[in-house]
């Protein structure tokens, strides 16, 4: 379990909750998921009988080996070990119990795929960071609010983990909207590295022209997207 924390992953022990996860995920015969955190394989078996093919990623080597000697029955289960976000497997749905330390990447990874639908549990504070308004945005909330739908659908309570965390998570339903490359990604990120700024001063760090006095937190979503393309146009 200690070398588990450092993966800042906790093990989802709720028979039930992972039940409810894989109902709201709304997955058909038609569907490939992918799951990053295999863990002890709690969503793994579940999603197995609802989906065409689940392909179900773990950074931990040992993790895997036990989930290949578990579910040698499964045919339908492609397990692997390494970084889920470094793999360029095709899926339809997301289903993860996110690792709280991953989660940031994760949502910029999400952003750059084509996917449909899926489910994530993240961290509470994370999840209200995802949807924050104005002053409390961070970059990674235009990300995921310009590129996701994000529906909360419940907590959970850190007692249904093990180890247990020192917070609590929340259930997220996402549907993919947009797209967004990385280059993108990563200006959005530098724009609010700025954020203090004017429009007019931002794009003056680009070598751009602009006389908008408006600072970031002035700035709606789409207008920050919208400033980001600005800056990359050659």
């Amino acid at each position: 379990m200690i070398k588990r924390k450092l993966f800042g992953q906790h093990f989802l022990n709720s028979q039930s909750i992972a039940e409810f996860i894989v109902s709201e995920a709304q997955i058909s015969k038609n569907d490939i998921v992918y799951e990053i955190g295999t863990g002890l394989g709690v969503l793994t078996q579940l999603l197995c009988k609802k989906a065409k093919k689940v392909i179900s990623v773990d950074t931990d080597e040992n993790l895997i080996r036990k989930a290949k000697t578990a579910f040698f029955e499964i045919d339908n289960l492609v397990l692997k070990s390494g970084d889920g976000f470094k793999k360029n497997d095709t899926f339809s749905v997301f289903v993860s119990n996110l690792p709280y330390s991953k989660s940031k990447e994760a949502i910029e990874w999400l952003a750059q795929r084509k996917f449909s639908h899926g489910v994530i549990m993240v961290q509470k504070e994370f999840a209200e960071k995802l949807v924050a308004k104005s002053k409390d945005r961070k970059a990674i909330s235009i990300i995921a609010t310009n590129t996701l739908e994000i529906k909360k659908i419940s907590n959970v309570g850190k007692n249904n983990f093990s180890p247990p965390p020192k917070v609590d998570s929340v259930i997220l339903k996402i549907k993919k909207k947009n797209n967004m490359d990385k280059k993108l990604i990563s200006t959005i990120n530098q724009i609010f590295s700025y954020r203090r700024k004017t429009v007019k001063n931002i794009l003056k760090q680009f070598n751009k022209e602009s006389e908008d006095e408006k600072r970031v937190d002035d700035l709606t979503g789409d207008e920050i997207v919208k400033l980001a393309k600005q800056i990359l146009e050659k």
